[in-house]
């Protein structure tokens, strides 16, 4: 298959293919699965990518502490803000845990929710954190109205349509009153940013839907009274008005090239929403 752009410096294009053509053949069934099905396959389709991808980056980068500690520090940056000592902190998908563990030192409790517990079980964690391991849709674990914060990043692009509701619906029903969700996410308009960005314009794998600012239309009004935007990357987080993100997605929404999305990405270089309850 033909390349889009340049294969990282760290990989074989065998590798880069092997691991589009696993992924992309999991979020098939993903795409085509019913609710009791898509459980299913939630619960166990990271061990098969990851068996059968063992140069995966999400593994070569998780151990890799340089990296770890500068993906921590990029999401500190963001949600520092949000945190007080005296207040409950949840993180959807919180993968290894460490930006759990970080936010747990300015908060009372912090708990991460995913559909495994992926910490290293060598390392230790301060008393005040928790997993809750969840199928994606029950979390009565959490009591209703208890949780100040939630953050997800790099989560929603991997709801299934018909799944989207009914995450911001719970995430909503675990908020106190005043409470915020905040969350980051890939933008559509300079990806895609799945592993298919290498042989596709579009995103094929596990990002079974990459988002804009007007998307984030339609789960506005699931609950939350308030919406805030922000310019987002690496350490810097800017509020903007709502004005800004319209009007550049308005002028850059016809960009397919490689090179036209790389410079759509300084513009929008994520979708990074608060959503106040």
């Amino acid at each position: 298959m033909q390349i889009r752009k340049p294969l990282p410096s760290n990989r074989t294009y065998e590798q880069v293919l092997n691991h589009y053509q696993v992924e992309k053949n999991l979020a098939s069934q993903l795409k085509a699965a019913n609710r009791e099905s898509r459980k299913e396959i939630y619960s166990k389709m990271y061990d098969e990518l990851f068996s059968k991808v063992p140069d995966h980056p999400r593994l070569t980068k998780r151990n890799d502490e340089t990296e770890s500690r500068k993906k921590v520090s990029h999401r500190m940056a963001f949600i520092k803000r949000f945190l007080k000592k005296d207040e409950v902190f949840v993180e959807f998908a919180s993968g290894d845990g460490r930006l759990l563990k970080k936010a747990a030192q300015h908060s009372q409790q912090a708990i991460g929710v995913d559909i495994s517990d992926q910490r290293d079980k060598s390392e230790q964690f301060p008393e005040n954190t928790s997993i809750v391991v969840y199928d994606g849709y029950d979390l009565s674990q959490i009591e209703i109205e208890s949780v100040d914060f939630v953050f997800s990043d790099q989560l929603i692009e991997h709801l299934h349509d018909e799944d989207v509701e009914h995450h911001f619906t719970i995430v909503n029903q675990i908020l106190k009153k005043g409470g915020a969700y905040a969350f980051r996410t890939p933008h559509a308009f300079s990806g895609p940013h799945d592993v298919s960005q290498y042989f596709s314009a579009s995103p094929e794998c596990f990002h079974l839907k990459e988002w804009t600012f007007e998307d984030v239309k339609s789960v506005e009004d699931i609950g939350f009274e308030q919406v805030k935007f922000y310019w987002s990357a690496k350490n810097i987080h800017v509020r903007m008005p709502r004005l800004y993100f319209s009007v550049m997605e308005s002028l850059l929404k016809n960009v397919d090239s490689y090179k036209g999305r790389k410079i759509a990405q300084f513009f929008l270089p994520s979708v990074t929403c608060v959503l106040v309850k």
